[in-house]
Order: structure tokens, then sequence, then C-alpha cells
């Protein structure tokens, strides 16, 4: 099976070893993003809404490099410090997708790096 490696300016860089997206035949793999904001380096985290709006923001940067939207994805995996606060991540998650919501989880985690209040990891396919 060939592998290819997606990365774009437009999504933060890996801040550690991983890349951002690998392609795995027709299955595109997205790494977590969190709230970093990729022209600035700074994270967007002012509010969890804001967290939740650049997480999505640089996961579309991600797939739409790999020449692909939000309609190709099949699979999201929510990471949340808080899951009393999952309806705010909802009513922000919700937006980016126009019918067809994918398969997910949600995930209540003790902390996630840079100690943000959420990471959204995806799977899409072509």
């Amino acid at each position: 099976m060939e592998k290819k490696i997606v990365n774009t300016d437009k999504a933060p860089a890996p801040i550690g070893p991983y890349n951002q997206a690998i392609f795995a035949g027709d299955t595109l793999y997205i790494s977590g993003q969190v709230c970093i904001d990729p022209q600035t380096g700074d994270l967007n985290n002012e509010s969890l809404e804001a967290e939740t709006h650049q997480c999505m923001l640089n996961l579309k940067a991600i797939l739409e490099t790999a020449g692909l939207d939000f309609s190709h994805v099949v699979k999201s995996t929510i990471f949340i410090t808080d899951m009393n606060r999952v309806a705010a991540i909802n009513s922000v998650y919700g937006q980016y997708f126009t019918s067809d919501f994918p398969a997910r989880e949600t995930v209540q985690v003790a902390a996630l790096p840079k100690f943000v209040n959420v990471e959204i990891s995806m799977i899409a396919v072509r």
C-alpha cells in the first residue's frame, strides 16, 4: 500500500514526530488539531467556541490541501477536557458539515497538548 504525506503551511506545523495527515490508499488520516493559529503560532483560546473554530479551520486547510472537504469525512474523534462543555463544541462543529455527519466519538481526557480544551482528528475518504 502506498502512503503519501500531506502537510500544509495553512495549518500548524506538527509539534512532535508526526505529520499533519497521511493518505493510505484513498483514506486520509488527519492528526489531531488544536487551536494553534498557523499564521502566528499562538493559541486561539479566548473561548471554547474559538478553540473549536480554530481546530476546524486547521482541519479544513489539511482537507483542502489533500483535495478534499468536510463531505469526505467519515470519522471524527473529539478529545475534550470537560464533558460538561460538549454542547459548546457541538454548536461550532456542526456548522462545518452540510449534511451526512460523520461517525464520531467524544472522549474526556485529563489534559491535551499545550493545555488546550479541545483536540479534533478526522478520517476522510476520497
